[in-house]
């Protein structure tokens, strides 16, 4: 990344925001924004969050879920933990079955809240990068199937372009409403959605 680009970072309002009220990344204020406007994450509930480094989507879960709460945090990188007794890091591709394994075994049954802001590995071919998103979308929707709880909720970003359609289509045949938004915080230059699921349907229902 150029020199400009990371002077603009640090002159940008939400990285001084973060900096200054010690979240891990600026990406916080996006998590914020959502769970204050739709309301997704309550205190006491489950949540896993898919592609968490460097951590500013589970910090903010953190606050919102409480002591009485549960966040597990899934990256393929190492990240940073926190000291609450409540947070669990699990290292590894939840694209994977063996990781999704131990997100099960972790979580000791289902989640009510699925979150992600997982981007792919950016190539800079826009086309590309916007298909792995989308791919990376479906992935957390597949697990949805696997550890989301009846009614439970799901925040995760997606570019927007081919196969994005389709994609809310198919959002659409798992959870009772959904909306798609882009918070304050999401850079206006940047082609990321986030699409808000709640009330998770049965199977076959």
């Amino acid at each position: 990344m150029s020199k400009k680009w990371n002077q603009e970072r640090k002159n940008e309002e939400y990285y001084k925001k973060a900096k200054k009220q010690n979240y891990h990344s600026r990406a916080s204020f996006k998590l914020l924004q959502l769970n204050r406007k739709f309301k997704i994450i309550k205190e006491g509930n489950s949540v896993v969050d898919l592609g968490a480094a460097p951590g500013g989507w589970s910090q903010v879960a953190l606050e919102a879920v409480g002591t009485n709460g549960l966040v597990v945090a899934v990256d393929i990188n190492r990240m940073k933990s926190f000291s609450e007794e409540n947070f669990w890091s699990i290292k590894g591709d939840f694209t994977q079955i063996e990781t999704l394994e131990e997100i099960q075994r972790t979580l000791q049954g289902k989640s009510d809240v699925i979150i992600s802001d997982a981007a792919p590995k950016l190539s800079g071919i826009k086309d590309l990068d916007q298909l792995r998103s989308v791919d990376l979308a479906r992935s957390v929707l597949n697990i949805s199937d696997q550890i989301l709880k009846y009614k439970g909720n799901l925040i995760m970003k997606v570019f927007q372009g081919e196969g994005y359609t389709e994609l809310l289509k198919d959002i659409k045949k798992k959870f009772h409403k959904v909306k798609t938004t882009k918070p304050p915080s999401s850079r206006k230059q940047s082609g990321e959605m986030y699409v808000v699921g709640r009330g998770f349907r049965r199977e076959g229902r």
